[in-house]
C-alpha cells in the first residue's frame, strides 16, 4: 500500500469495501453517492440499480412469489460481491449502497470482501427520519415503506455488534459523507 497524500481518506486507493446499509430513507444512496465522488479512485454499487437488472420476470426483495424474491435478492448480493471484489483487486475503493436485513445476507459480503478490507457502515437515523426524508423527495423517487423501526431492530439482533453503526439524524449528508470518510476505516471494521 502506498502512502497516502495530508487530508486523503484511509479509504483511498482501494484500501477497503465500504459497505453502507440501512432503512429505506437512512441516506444509503445520497451519502454513497458523495463518499464516492470524493475517493480518488472509487465504484459506486447501487443494490437497487444491480437487481434491476434483471428486467423480464424481476421480482423485488419483498415481492411476490417468496421463493423468487429470495433467489433474486441472493443473485444481488452475489454480483455485487462479485463486482466489489473485481474493483478492489484492480485499486478501486468498491462503495456499496444495499439493504442487508439479516446476518446470513452479512455473511455473504464477509466471506467474500474480509481479505479485501470491508467495512460496515449501518446509517441509523430512526424511523422518523427515515419517513420524513421519504416525504421530502420528488414523488417519482419516494418508496411505499414503513417497516424502518422493525428492519432496524432485527438488524440489530442479527449483526448489532458489527461494523459502525451512525447515528445521522442530525447531519446533513454532506456532513455524513465526511465522517464516512474521515472514520469508517477504523470503525467500521469491528467484528468482521
Amino acid at each position: 500500500m502506498t502512502a497516502r497524500a495530508p487530508g486523503r481518506s484511509p479509504l483511498d486507493d482501494g484500501a477497503a469495501c465500504v459497505f453502507v446499509v440501512g432503512a429505506p430513507g437512512a441516506g444509503k444512496t445520497t451519502v454513497t453517492r458523495l463518499v464516492t465522488a470524493r475517493l480518488s479512485r472509487a465504484a459506486l454499487l447501487e443494490g437497487d440499480v444491480i437487481s434491476r437488472l434483471v428486467v423480464s420476470g424481476r421480482v423485488w426483495a419483498l415481492g411476490e412469489p417468496a421463493d423468487e424474491a429470495d433467489r433474486q435478492t441472493r443473485l444481488t448480493n452475489d454480483n455485487i460481491v462479485t463486482l466489489a471484489a473485481r474493483f478492489a483487486d484492480a485499486g478501486f475503493t468498491p462503495v456499496i449502497d444495499w439493504v442487508v436485513p439479516d446476518r446470513p445476507q452479512l455473511d455473504r459480503y464477509v466471506e467474500g470482501l474480509r481479505d479485501r478490507g470491508l467495512v460496515l457502515v449501518v446509517l441509523d437515523p430512526g424511523g422518523d427520519v427515515c419517513r420524513d426524508r421519504n416525504e421530502l423527495r420528488d414523488p417519482e423517487e419516494q418508496f411505499d415503506f414503513d417497516g424502518q423501526e422493525a428492519l432496524v431492530a432485527g438488524m440489530r439482533r442479527d449483526f448489532g455488534g458489527i461494523g459502525w453503526w451512525f447515528d445521522t439524524s442530525a447531519l446533513t449528508p454532506e456532513e455524513t459523507a465526511e465522517q464516512v470518510l474521515a472514520h469508517a476505516y477504523a470503525l467500521g471494521r469491528r467484528g468482521l
